[in-house]
Formats: C-alpha cells, sequence, structure tokens
C-alpha cells in the first residue's frame, strides 16, 4: 500500500509539473508573441516618422547642406533662425490666420449640420429615409474632381470667387457623407429609452438633440471635429482653384507659392531648407491637436461601430 501511495504521489508530482510546464511554455509563447508586435509596431512607426524626422532636421540646416552626398543626418550648427526667416520671406502669419479661420468656421459648420442630420436618420421614422441615406453614402465614392468644374462654374455665376465662401458656406449643408454616418451611428447606440423619457417630461425633439444626445456624443463630436479640422487645414485643390489674391492664400497653397515663387526664381542660394521650416510649422498643430484629441478619437470611431 505504501508503494502504491508513493507511485500515485510520484505521479501526481509528474502530472503537475508537466502542467506547469506547459503553462510556462504558454506564457513564454505569448511572451515572444507580443514582443514580435511590438517590434513590428516599432518599426512600422520608425519608418512612418523617417519623413517627418528628415524634414525637422533639415530645417535646421544651412540651405547647401541639403544637397550633400552622401547626405548628412544632423545640421552642423542648428540654423535656428530659420523659422523666423520664413516670416521675413513670406506672409505666413497672414496665411496661418487665413487657414485658422476656414478650418475652425467650416468644422463648426460641419459637425453641426452632420449631427442634425444623424439625428434625423437616427431617431426618426418617415417615408424613404432608409433610401435618402444609402443615397447619402453613394456620395463617398464621388471623386472631388468630379464635382469641381460645375463648382466653379456656379461659384463663379454667383460672385463667390477669390473668396473663403465656398471653403467655409459648403460645410453647412451636412460637412459629408461620412461625418453623417459617424454621427448617426453613434446616436443609435445611444439608447432610445431616454428620448422617450425626455418626451414624458414636454421635451421637444430639439431640445431632446441639444440636453440629451449632444452631451453623450462628445467623443463622436471630437472625432468629427478632428478629422474635419485636419481635412480642411491640409486641404489644397479647392483654395488652388478658388482664391486668387495672394493675401487670401491658406496655408497648403502658400507653401506651394514658396516653392515656385517666392525667393527661388530670382536667387541662386537654395532655400529648401527654409521650405523644410515652414512644413514643420504647418505640420506641428495637426500634430498637437492629435495627441490632445487622440482618447476621444478611438473612443468616438470604436462606439460608433456598435449598433448598425
Amino acid at each position: 500500500m505504501a508503494g502504491e501511495a508513493i507511485a500515485t504521489g510520484r505521479k501526481q508530482t509528474g502530472s503537475g509539473l508537466n502542467q506547469a510546464g506547459i503553462f510556462q511554455s504558454a506564457s513564454f509563447q505569448r511572451a515572444i508573441g507580443r514582443g514580435i508586435l511590438y517590434l513590428i509596431a516599432v518599426s512600422s512607426s520608425a519608418v512612418f516618422m523617417f519623413p517627418f524626422v528628415w524634414t525637422v532636421l533639415s530645417s535646421l540646416k544651412r540651405g547647401g547642406e541639403l544637397f550633400r552626398f552622401p547626405p548628412t543626418w544632423l545640421p552642423e550648427v542648428p540654423q535656428f533662425q530659420n523659422y523666423p526667416k520664413v516670416f521675413e520671406i513670406v506672409s505666413w502669419a497672414t496665411w496661418t490666420w487665413n487657414s485658422t479661420f476656414v478650418a475652425i468656421v467650416s468644422t463648426f459648420g460641419a459637425v453641426l449640420t452632420a449631427a442634425l442630420v444623424g439625428y434625423s436618420f437616427a431617431r426618426f421614422r418617415y417615408p424613404a429615409r432608409d433610401v435618402l441615406f444609402i443615397i447619402t453614402l453613394s456620395t463617398m465614392m464621388l471623386p472631388v474632381e468630379v464635382t469641381l468644374i460645375p463648382l466653379y462654374l456656379m461659384f463663379a455665376k454667383i460672385g463667390w470667387l477669390d473668396s473663403y465662401r465656398p471653403l467655409i458656406i459648403p460645410s453647412f449643408f451636412g460637412g459629408s457623407a461620412f461625418l453623417i454616418f459617424l454621427m448617426r451611428q453613434f446616436f443609435m447606440s445611444i439608447p432610445i429609452d431616454l428620448d422617450e423619457a425626455a418626451r414624458i417630461d414636454g421635451a421637444n425633439y430639439l431640445r431632446i438633440f441639444w440636453q440629451i444626445l449632444m452631451p453623450l456624443s462628445i467623443p463622436v463630436t471630437a472625432t468629427a471635429a478632428v478629422l474635419t479640422f485636419m481635412a480642411q487645414w491640409n486641404e489644397f485643390l479647392q483654395p488652388f482653384i478658388f482664391l486668387n489674391t495672394k493675401s487670401k492664400y491658406t496655408l497648403a497653397i502658400g507653401i506651394r507659392y514658396f516653392q515656385a515663387v517666392a525667393g527661388f526664381a530670382d536667387d541662386t542660394e537654395p532655400k529648401y531648407h527654409l521650405l523644410m521650416a515652414a512644413s514643420v510649422m504647418m505640420t506641428a498643430p495637426i500634430i498637437v491637436i492629435f495627441f490632445l484629441a487622440q482618447r476621444y478619437l478611438v473612443q468616438g470611431i470604436v462606439m460608433s461601430g456598435i449598433k448598425g
């Protein structure tokens, strides 16, 4: 009996050791897999960050250093004065104000009207509602270049060329199909019982929208605002077509003007280092806004797909 007990104990001990080995092996494999994922993420980040890092370093070099071969990573002496020189050569402060004004007003109009349209699609029942929603989504497949000539002719007829109205006013008519879809999906994830309780208390539809749904929609609203602001800030084609006066340029058009005209055609000294500095100054606000709002971006996009 004693021998059988010892044998049984040894079997149990061996089984426990085998199980522990399996668990250790599984945890080791998970650690290896996680390490590989981290390595891939860091490597991909380095690849995607390379152009920006190169631009920042190039903005601190002298003009001739950019054309050296083999290229040098770090500037011999950092030229921080390259940044204020941009303001001396072109109207950079004016262009920055123009871009800020257009982006902020367009973002406000796009987010507000997209929320209203998304609220209509999510909460109201009326004939052909789903058909209208499908038609709205189908406009996402329409390239901007297809509508550019009709828009130009229309804005020319009503005298809106060389002004900010073609860049701002269309944003107050629904924003875009993607924003409408984003807001509609988020509103559908909010229980409709809140609306019914508010209606019992005597609230109308607009009050429900402003005082109940919108305060609960801060993540998706911030997501829509950041995406719209980034798109308007970086927009090149429409300002290039509709704006003619140099003092009305936005930053995207201003950088193109800086590259093509200002100080390049009539000067033998290369100024691409100043162009790099201008590019960094244009990109910096977008990077700051993204990092400040990234929590809302993830939350808004994830929660917008909970219910369809």
